[in-house]
């Protein structure tokens, strides 16, 4: 989103100025008929159940910009069951890579697994999500706004304030964003919520396949969720595009696609989900093993 500081004297002057000259040049020259209107600029369709909370985005003002909210795809889990933090957790590292693409997707996935700590209650995690989250703020530029956030997320956790604890990750993400839209890295934004929904996706599936039922897998089946990613990334520069995770990632989106586009309320079955589960984790790794690495 592209602010606008233009004063109102400006903006009337710069709109009378605009009025002469088209008055000048239609006693000048014989009137022609004007051009057909451009066609407005297709937007990618977010789905919009994981819209993120109106309250959150207006605090940063990126009302007119947004991306699908990680907190949103994490709520999706509160209907697969309890989930085990020990069989879902993944390791983490002090580095930070030094790939600006993958900083931005491994953000997602570490707003995400912080998500999961909440879900876990694992108050002892959240520091060295925390701190991790730090660093790759200051790698993308938004150091200062993730400090903020990060502060909260201690005390809240040290405080199993839970609730408070959703609603920080899910500002931490749309503090970035405005970041990003003010330094008109928009694309990075993008990145940041996929890489949160893969790591959601993983941990759902792998969460189900430990515990099947038919009900559950009902939450998996959302093709207008992958659909938009895959979208998403297709409206990247051409130049961002050519970064090799990126085109790995949109290839196995691609792939992933079919195993999600199932008749609504149909089950999949566990073979199916299984096979969900290992496409939605090799996605994933394609990010996590770059952190680790």
């Amino acid at each position: 989103m592209k602010s606008c500081f233009t004063t109102r004297s400006l903006l009337l002057a710069m709109l009378g100025a605009a009025g002469l000259t088209l008055l000048q040049a239609q006693e000048a020259a014989p009137p022609a008929s004007a051009p057909p209107p451009a066609p407005p600029a297709a937007k990618n369709p977010i789905p919009e159940d994981v819209v993120g909370d109106e309250h959150v985005r207006e605090e940063f003002g990126v009302n007119e910009f947004t991306t699908p909210s990680i907190r949103k795809l994490f709520d999706m889990l509160n209907h697969v069951g309890k989930l085990s933090y020990d069989s879902l957790k993944r390791p983490f590292t002090d580095k930070t890579p030094a790939d600006r693409i993958v900083v931005s997707l491994g953000l997602g996935t570490l707003i995400a697994d912080g998500f999961l700590i909440v879900q876990c209650e694992k108050v002892e995690e959240m520091e060295t999500v925390g701190r991790a989250m730090i660093k790759y703020g200051k790698a993308l530029g938004a150091g200062t706004r993730m400090n903020k956030h990060t502060q909260s997320l201690f005390e809240y956790s040290l405080k199993g304030n839970w609730q408070d604890l959703r609603v920080e990750l899910a500002k931490t993400q749309a503090d970035v964003e405005a970041e990003m839209v003010q330094l008109r890295d928009v694309d990075i934004a993008h990145l940041i919520s996929l890489g949160g929904w893969l790591r959601a996706l993983e941990i759902a599936t792998q969460s189900i396949n430990d515990n099947y039922t038919e009900e559950k897998t009902r939450q998996l089946t959302r093709r207008d969720i992958a659909e938009y990613y895959l979208m998403s990334l297709d409206s990247l520069h051409p130049s961002i595009m050519r970064n090799a995770t990126l085109q790995a990632l949109r290839k196995g989106i691609e792939e992933l696609l079919p195993l999600v586009d199932v008749p609504e309320g149909k089950a999949l079955t566990q073979e199916e989900v299984k096979a969900l589960h290992q496409k939605a984790s090799t996605l994933a790794h394609l990010i996590t093993d770059k952190m680790n690495g």
